[in-house]
């Protein structure tokens, strides 16, 4: 019998979460809704799991509502998270408020912005967990931007475990394409939910997306493989 997309999604998020250890029982978990597919698919995974006995935490949501977009989580995605048992908290921030003179707006400030936010909410309300939903397609794209920007090898890893705080943050998604995101949130009814701000088009982000996809021709064996790369270093072949 032929897997459902959904299973696919469920068994890459299992395999993440025991690979590196993400979701210990008793986590206290605030998952960063954006009102995007991403973070949906998220939220609705992680709380079917905790449903069916198989995920032993709590799971609340955060909502960041900005100041340029602060309907961007929709009603009707907000009741499904409450029916999915995952509480939704509002947070309103000045994300365009807070840009000094001379600056202008930007993906990278907006992300910034919200995920401080997060980290001082978990802090301040005893979470010991911030779980977000990049996938494996936003792993790669900052593989190549940090290489390309930066000159360095580096992307988001799996796990982010904090020195001076008692949170770490993680993705749970970091094994599922973000074709995979979108055919679960299509087959569920919202994949519409996306940013659609007037910044959005014109990010790096868009551009080397691109330019992955030109890079693997899209196959799902490639990106893996990439990403596979980064824990299979051969320095024998290395400047």
């Amino acid at each position: 019998m032929k897997r459902t997309i959904e299973q696919d999604v469920d068994g890459l998020v299992v395999k993440a979460l025991k690979t590196w250890d993400m979701l210990p029982a008793g986590s206290r978990v605030l998952v960063g809704v954006s009102g995007g597919k991403d973070s949906a698919v998220l939220a609705r995974d992680l709380a079917m799991k905790k449903r069916q006995g198989r995920l032993d935490v709590e799971l609340v949501g955060l909502h960041v509502r900005n100041d340029f977009a602060p309907d961007s989580l929709s009603a009707g995605l907000s009741a499904e998270f409450e029916a999915w048992g995952v509480p939704v908290v509002p947070l309103d921030v000045p994300v365009v408020g807070r840009l000094k003179p001379g600056r202008s707006m930007n993906c990278y400030w907006c992300s910034t912005q919200r995920r401080t936010e997060l980290i001082r909410y978990a802090l301040a309300h005893g979470f010991d967990t911030v779980a977000l939903g990049h996938h494996l397609d936003d792993v790669l794209e900052t593989l190549f931007m940090n290489m390309m920007r930066k000159g360095e090898l580096s992307t988001m890893p799996p796990v982010v475990r904090y020195r001076k705080y008692p949170l770490r943050i993680v993705r749970p998604l970091y094994l599922v394409e973000e074709r995979q995101v979108i055919e679960l949130a299509t087959a569920l009814g919202f994949a519409a939910t996306t940013c659609e701000c007037g910044w959005n088009d014109r990010s790096e982000r868009d551009r080397v997306r691109g330019r992955v996809e030109a890079l693997t021709g899209g196959s799902s064996a490639a990106k893996r493989n990439i990403l596979r790369s980064l824990g299979n270093v051969n320095a024998e072949y290395l400047p």
